[in-house]
């Protein structure tokens, strides 16, 4: 028998993974969990593939990004605009997450549902990493991979829980890790639909509908899926709640927190890095009963 979690090194993360799957999973144990209530949450950027020096979604929107401004002159008085605009990176990591995720929102304004991915899986197909220089979608981690599938081999369903824009990450999710779109919660802007006589299409609005971020993710989390997740894994404050929500139900339940600290194969940082900054779950992981993930120690590997 093949060994679980091949790319986790051997340690106190990877035995606390396969211990707390091993119980929740076995019939008569005291710890067993029900099949259908075998869900397991995990964030997307930074978490499942890389978001530094910017998001991917940010990085797609500087594609767009004159194309939104011609369409509507008054966008450039934004602060995030006017970075995008200038590609002005250091203002960027300046701004709070939220302000500078509104651009990327701005992305989907005027097109059906249809329209964006499409527009979305085109940039992708060829769009690189400028530090890693490989396509954005070979910017997963391997670990994260096998942990997904480890999962679904023990009867979890596995969901994405962004603050990402939910149409972009659909675009690629169950492509890169095999979570179909519906198990997809992210960011999303409000939408209309429109009916002509032999079609309809859903077509997406100039308004923020849900900022999947904080205190939003655990919300969005009982409205969409409708039970409390038992294993959750972030790695930013934004992930906090999501991280807490988890715990806070009876049971056995698992929650983790990978720390960006390896600068030679991925990247190290954790409270600078201002649009998605690790603060309070690093000083508060042991009081909140947070597992913390060393990408440097616990990964024999990163990128797939």
């Amino acid at each position: 028998m093949s060994r679980p979690l091949p790319s986790w090194n051997d340690g106190p993360t990877r035995e606390a993974i396969i211990d707390f799957v091993s119980r929740v999973t076995a019939e008569g144990s005291t710890d067993y969990v029900p099949p259908a209530e075998r869900v397991a949450v995990f964030d997307n950027d930074g978490t499942l593939w890389a978001e530094y020096p910017l998001y991917v979604q940010i990085y797609f929107t500087l594609s767009q990004v004159e194309r939104l401004a011609e369409a509507d002159p008054a966008l450039k008085a934004k602060p995030a605009f006017r970075a995008l605009l200038a590609h002005d990176l250091k203002a960027l990591h300046g701004l709070p997450k939220r302000d500078v995720f509104e651009p990327a929102m701005a992305v989907h304004a005027g097109m059906t549902v249809e329209e964006f991915r499409a527009t979305a899986q085109a940039w992708l197909a060829e769009a690189r990493h400028p530090k890693y220089a490989r396509l954005f979608t070979a910017c997963i981690y391997q670990p994260q991979l096998e942990l997904m599938d480890h999962l679904r081999r023990h009867g979890f369903k596995v969901f994405i829980v962004t603050g990402g824009g939910i149409e972009f990450v659909r675009t690629v999710a169950e492509r890169l890790y095999g979570v179909p779109p519906e198990q997809v919660i992210g960011s999303s802007t409000r939408a209309t639909l429109e009916l002509a006589p032999a079609t309809a299409w859903v077509r997406k609005l100039p308004e923020l509908g849900s900022f999947d971020d904080r205190a939003e993710k655990p919300v969005n989390i009982a409205l969409h899926i409708g039970r409390r997740p038992i294993l959750a894994f972030g790695n930013s404050d934004g992930d906090v709640a999501m991280l807490r929500y988890t715990l806070a139900g009876e049971g056995e339940r698992l929650a983790l927190m990978l720390h960006h600290d390896d600068g030679e194969r991925e990247a190290a940082y954790d409270r600078q890095f201002l649009v998605s900054p690790l603060d309070e779950g690093l000083d508060k992981a042991a009081e909140y009963g947070f597992h913390m993930v060393s990408m440097k120690h616990d990964w024999g590997r990163v990128f797939a």
